[in-house]
């Protein structure tokens, strides 16, 4: 498959990341896992320094929770349908990290979720430190249900440095990547339903670093401030 470059960040000028291309999310809801950061916008939270962009947890009050972190999206700025995803990233070790790199249909404020789906490229959760998650959530598929397709890839080194975390992106399925290695392959069904496979449509891109939650779990308070790190996002669609 050859593909061509369709937008990219390199995070090369130092400050805030590009308004142009994310937006810094504000809420402290749960969101349906009952995590336990609040995410705000503040410089030290989120920032771009010499080349890395820095998404930092720190264990402080905000409002009615007790961690600060943040979250990025590229809802109504950059989207993807189709194509090849490279995030170079570096994740935190510690116990409640759960950092992510993942996409929702951006119809998700019409349809809600899961009937929007959701693609996992990345999630790690700091109490199972030597795996890897890759998931995909429909309606009829999703964790809620407990039967959606997901694949726990092991890495012995995760935290020693960067690991590209890629997936390429077809009409009928989607596969998954760490460090050019390929894990695993997930394949629409034969004459899918959009609430069995909602893939066909434009999905954004979230980069977070949620604490303790459902799947967190317990918090190691020792641990903070901890960050995840991206080096270059990288948005290729296939070429003719």
């Amino acid at each position: 498959m050859k593909y061509k470059l369709l937008w990219e960040d390199q995070f090369s000028i130092d400050g805030k990341p590009d308004e142009k291309i994310w937006n810094v999310e504000v809420g402290g809801t749960g969101f349906g896992n009952n995590e336990s950061q609040f995410y705000v916008d503040d410089s030290k939270n989120v920032f771009v320094k010499d080349g890395v962009l820095n998404i930092v947890a720190y264990k402080e009050k905000h409002e009615h929770r007790e961690y600060t972190s943040a979250k990025l999206t590229t809802l109504n700025k950059k989207s993807i349908q189709y194509g090849r995803v490279e995030i170079m990233a570096k994740i935190p070790e510690g116990k409640g990290t759960w950092p992510a790199i993942w996409f929702l249909g951006e119809n998700k404020k019409e349809s809600g979720w899961p009937l929007c789906g959701e693609i996992d490229l990345m999630e790690h959760v700091g109490k199972d430190p030597k795996h890897i998650h890759f998931s995909l959530h429909s309606k009829a598929y999703n964790h809620r249900l407990h039967n959606h397709p997901t694949f726990i890839a092991y890495q012995e080194d995760i935290f020693n440095g960067f690991h590209e975390y890629a997936m390429e992106w077809t009409e009928n399925d989607i596969t998954f990547y760490i460090d050019q290695a390929k894990y695993v392959t997930f394949t629409k069904q034969e004459n899918a339903t959009i609430e069995q496979w909602p893939f066909n449509q434009n999905f954004y891109l979230i980069l977070n670093l949620a604490i303790g939650g459902n799947w967190g779990g317990a918090i190691d308070d020792l641990i903070f401030p901890v960050s995840m790190q991206i080096k270059y996002v990288k948005i290729y669609e296939k070429s003719e």
